[in-house]
């Protein structure tokens, strides 16, 4: 099986010491988004690989050492300011991430993304920011 890890919020940028003690519990309850009632437990010895997508990858960088499954990383960059995304961090730190998770995983399993807006304007044209 691969877990998405953050496909409803990010997980690694708000919440990596709960994933951390999730993952030394070895497992995880996931509440279906669609009926409440429904709770999945996913237990991390059925996990092949874990995906994570985030925009800021340095709260687990230092902790990546502690799984032993294979990982890769997405993640998302974009031009916003804090008036937009008020709790991403500088793109300078979320670059030198980048480069810190290619060092340990291998440049082969960080993808990044760099997700720039377009903007209408007349006529059918886009300016892309």
């Amino acid at each position: 099986m691969i877990l998405n890890v953050s496909g409803r919020t990010d997980i690694v940028a708000f919440y990596t010491p709960w994933f951390m003690n999730r993952y030394k519990e070895g497992y995880l309850d996931v509440r279906n988004p669609f009926n409440s009632k429904l709770v999945s437990r996913i237990n991390f010895s059925n996990v092949d690989l874990i995906l994570f997508c985030t925009k800021n990858p340095l709260p687990i960088i230092d902790r990546i050492k502690e799984i032993d499954k294979p990982i890769i990383f997405h993640v998302t960059l974009t031009p916003y300011k804090k008036d937009i995304e008020p709790y991403v961090i500088d793109k300078r730190l979320v670059i030198e991430g980048i480069k810190r998770l290619s060092g340990i995983l291998g440049s082969d399993n960080v993808v990044v993304r760099y997700d720039p807006p377009e903007i209408p304007l007349e006529r059918g044209e886009y300016f892309c920011l």
